[in-house]
């Protein structure tokens, strides 16, 4: 996982941008995340709709503080029961979903 950072004033710039969100300056550096951190906040879904995630309820999605300091939504993947199994402040590392044009960062307890 890649985010930026400004090397003006160090600010973490996490979506991409052309400019940092600290100062304003353009000067903007990538940076490698290890891929680790911790559960900020989670809600489990124990019902879905939508036929996809339909066959995989319940799961949880997450807010992820990465340690680097970027916070990503995410979901969390191998928790059988993740009302139980997950709690805030938990460690997770991530875990690639692999699809054909892309790769979906999804996080699994640590």
């Amino acid at each position: 996982m890649r985010y930026q950072r400004c090397d003006d004033c160090e600010t973490l710039v996490f979506h991409p941008r052309r400019h940092c969100t600290g100062c304003l300056g353009g000067h903007l550096s990538w940076h490698t995340s290890k891929g680790a951190g911790t559960i900020y906040t989670f809600s489990v879904v124990r019902q879905s709709y939508h036929p996809f995630f339909r066959s995989r309820a319940p799961y949880a999605v997450a807010w992820i503080d990465l340690d680097e300091g970027p916070r990503l939504l995410s979901n969390i993947v191998g928790a059988d029961d993740p009302g139980t199994q997950l709690s805030i402040g938990q460690r997770v590392e991530v875990e690639w979903e692999d699809h054909e044009e892309l790769a979906i960062p999804l996080f699994r307890p640590a």
